[in-house]
């Protein structure tokens, strides 16, 4: 849908803890699906499964040997978006850095998320 440019890139540690979580994964996995979900107490949450294979429709994103299949509903979503893994003394988690994030809940659970309209999508390289 928009080859030419990523709908999300990854950080080196995302990329890794992505390739750590497959090889302890117990079937074949070829990626992770990524997408939203309506729900939460600010609207929206990010959504995140083991992938065997590309469901029609995906954009497969291919960053620091990982591969990334975009549910198509959540593309408008997630366009820009940079997935980051971060630790701290409390928590380890995957942190997505959304431009197109408008608020976020105080728990972190959900966010508030604009789709990308038309006039704000990049120009293809």
């Amino acid at each position: 849908m928009f080859s030419g440019f990523k709908v999300l890139s990854l950080t080196d540690r995302a990329a890794e803890r992505i390739k750590a979580i497959m090889a302890d994964a117990d079937r074949p996995i070829a990626g992770l699906r990524v997408g939203v979900r309506n729900g939460g107490c600010a609207g929206m949450s990010y959504t995140m499964e083991y992938a065997e294979a590309p469901k029609p429709g995906e954009d497969v994103v291919e960053d620091r040997g990982v591969r990334v299949f975009v549910d198509p509903k959540a593309v408008l979503f997630l366009l820009g978006t940079e997935m980051d893994f971060t630790t701290t003394k409390l928590a380890s988690q995957f942190v997505f850095n959304n431009p197109n994030q408008t608020s976020a809940c105080g728990c972190g659970e959900s966010v508030a998320i604009t789709p990308v309209s038309e006039d704000r999508i990049p120009a293809r390289a």
